[in-house]
C-alpha cells in the first residue's frame, strides 16, 4: 500500500478522537500541576509561616517525584497493561492531591506532593504509549498533534488558573481543583479505553538500573537547584553524586543482558537520538521561559500573578494554532521540515526577550509570545510521530517513557540551570532587572540552536505503511 493511498482506516475518527481526549486529561492534570502551584507560593509560605526557600520544596520535590516516575513507566505498561497502569497512576495523582489540601504543615505537604509527583510522573508516557497503540502507524501523527499541545498549554494556563482559583477560593483548592477532572478520567476510561494487553515478554523490573538511573536523575536536579539558591557544598555534591550514577545506569544498561529500564543503545539509533536531543532541548526552552517570564513579569514590570498569566497567554493562543496546522499537513509536510521550521519560529520568537533591556512595550513580547508558541507546536508532535511511527507496538511503552524522560529532564535541569544564570546576571547587573533577565535569554537562545543542529539529523521523510 503506498503512502498516497492509505486506506479508510487510516481516518482519525470519533471513537479515537473520543480516546485522546479521556487520556489528555491525564497529562492536563500532571502538567498543569507542576506550575499552578507556583502562583501561589506566597500563600503558602504566610499560611505555614516558613520561609519561602522552604516553601520552594512545594515546588522541587513534586518535580523529583515526576523525574523519579517516568523512567519505571515503560516497565509497569509492559507488566500490567497501559490502561490499568493510567489508572492506577490517576488515582494516585488524586489521592496525592486530597492529601495537599489536608495538609497541616510545610513538610507534610512536601511529603504529599512527592506522592503525587510519582503519580503525575506516570501519566504523560502511558496515556501516549496507549494512543499510540490504539491509533497504529497511520494515523499517530494526527492524533498526537492533538494531544501534544497540551504540554505547551500547561505552563501558560496554570498561573493563570493559580491566580484565579487564589482570587476566589482558599489554598487547598489549587489541589482540589484536580478531584473532577481525574474523576471524570477514570469513569470515562474505563468505559471507553481499550484495554491493550500487557506486553508477552515478561521481563524482571531493572532493580539496578531503578537504583541509579531515578535517583541520580532527581538528585542532579536537586544539586543544580542548589546551585541556584548559592549554597555551594551542596550543589557540587548533588551534581557529581547526580552524574556518577547516570554514568553507571549507562555502563549498566549496555551490559545486563536482562531489559534494562531504560535502553541506553535506543539513542544510538536514527532517528531516536537526534529526536530525544530535540525534545530535551524543546523541554528545556519551554520550562525554562515558563520560569522566567512569569518572575520576569512579576519582579521586573510589578504585574500581578493574573496580569502575568494574561501576557502570556498569546503564547498558548499560539500553541493551539500551531496544533490545528500540525494536524493538517503531518501527513503531507516531511516531519524534519515541521520541526526546523517550528525551532526556527521558537529562534525568532525569543530574540526579543534578548532586548528587554531596551524597554520593549507589552505588545511587541505579546506578539514575541505567539510567535514561540506556533513554533513550539510544531516541534514535539512530529517529532514523537517520527518515532511512535517507527518502533514496533510492544516497544512504544519504554520508547514512550524515554522520550517522555528527556523532555522532563530537559525542562526540569533546564530550569535549574536558567535559574543558576539569572542568578548570575542579577549580581551582575545589580539594580538593572531588565538587562539582567535579556542576558538569560540569550541562553535560552542558545538551546535553540542546539535543538536546531540536532533537528537536522530527523530523517527527511514519512515512515513507510504497511
Amino acid at each position: 500500500m503506498s503512502e498516497k493511498t492509505a486506506p479508510p482506516a487510516e481516518r482519525v475518527d470519533g471513537r479515537l478522537l473520543r480516546i485522546a481526549f479521556i487520556l489528555v486529561l491525564g497529562t492536563f492534570m500532571a502538567t498543569m500541576d507542576a506550575t499552578i502551584v507556583s502562583v501561589g507560593i506566597d500563600t503558602l509560605t504566610e499560611e505555614f509561616g516558613t520561609s519561602v526557600a522552604g516553601i520552594q520544596w512545594v515546588t522541587t520535590a513534586y518535580l523529583l517525584a515526576v523525574v523519579a516516575a517516568v523512567p519505571a513507566s515503560g516497565w509497569l505498561a509492559d507488566r500490567f497493561g497501559g490502561r490499568r497502569t493510567w489508572l492506577v497512576a490517576v488515582g494516585v495523582f488524586l489521592l496525592g492531591s486530597v492529601l495537599c489540601a489536608l495538609a497541616w504543615s510545610a513538610t507534610s505537604l512536601v511529603v504529599f506532593r512527592v506522592l503525587q509527583g510519582l503519580g503525575g510522573g506516570l501519566l504523560p508516557p502511558t496515556g501516549q504509549a496507549l494512543l499510540a497503540r490504539v491509533a497504529g502507524p497511520g494515523r499517530t501523527g494526527r492524533v498526537i498533534s492533538i494531544v501534544a499541545v497540551v504540554p505547551l498549554l500547561s505552563p501558560v494556563l496554570g498561573p493563570l488558573a493559580g491566580g484565579s482559583i487564589l482570587h476566589v477560593a482558599p489554598w487547598p483548592w489549587l489541589f482540589l481543583v484536580n478531584l473532577p477532572i481525574g474523576a471524570a478520567a477514570i469513569l470515562l476510561a474505563r468505559r471507553y479505553v481499550p484495554a491493550v494487553p500487557p506486553s508477552d515478554r515478561r521481563t524482571a523490573f531493572d532493580l539496578r538500573g531503578a537504583v541509579l538511573l531515578s535517583p541520580g536523575l532527581a538528585v542532579l536536579v536537586l544539586g543544580l537547584t542548589e546551585v541556584a539558591h548559592g549554597r555551594t557544598v551542596p550543589a557540587a555534591v548533588g551534581v557529581a553524586a547526580g552524574l556518577v550514577m547516570l554514568a553507571g545506569f549507562v555502563v549498566h544498561g549496555l551490559r545486563t543482558r536482562r531489559t534494562p529500564l531504560i535502553d541506553p543503545r535506543l539513542f544510538a539509533r536514527p532517528p531516536f537520538g537526534a529526536a530525544a536531543l530535540a525534545l530535551l532541548v524543546l523541554g528545556a526552552s519551554v520550562f525554562g521561559t515558563a520560569f522566567l517570564l512569569p518572575l520576569y513579569f512579576q519582579t521586573g514590570r510589578g504585574l500581578s500573578p493574573w496580569e502575568a498569566g494574561l501576557l502570556l497567554a498569546p503564547q498558548g493562543v499560539g500553541a493551539a494554532a500551531g496544533s490545528v496546522l500540525v494536524n493538517r499537513t503531518i501527513e503531507a509536510v516531511a516531519p524534519r521540515t515541521l520541526v526546523v521550521t517550528g525551532i526556527a519560529l521558537v529562534l525568532a520568537g525569543t530574540v526579543p526577550f534578548t532586548q528587554l533591556g531596551q524597554g520593549l512595550p507589552d505588545p511587541v513580547l505579546a506578539s514575541a509570545l505567539l510567535v514561540r508558541g506556533l513554533g513550539m507546536a510544531m516541534i514535539g508532535a512530529p517529532v514523537m510521530n517520527i518515532v511512535y511511527s517507527r518502533i514496533e507496538p510492544e516497544h512504544l511503552p519504554r520508547a514512550s517513557g524515554a522520550l517522555n524522560l528527556l523532555n522532563t529532564v530537559g525542562g526540569s535541569v533546564g530550569t535549574a540551570a536558567l535559574a543558576v544564570v539569572l542568578q548570575d546576571r542579577l549580581a551582575a547587573r545589580s539594580t538593572d532587572i531588565d538587562q539582567a533577565f535579556a542576558d538569560t535569554f540569550w541562553w535560552v537562545l542558545g538551546l535553540c540552536l542546539l535543538a536546531a543542529a540536532g533537528a537536522t539529523r530527523l530523517p527527511r521523510t514519512h515512515a513507510r505503511k504497511p
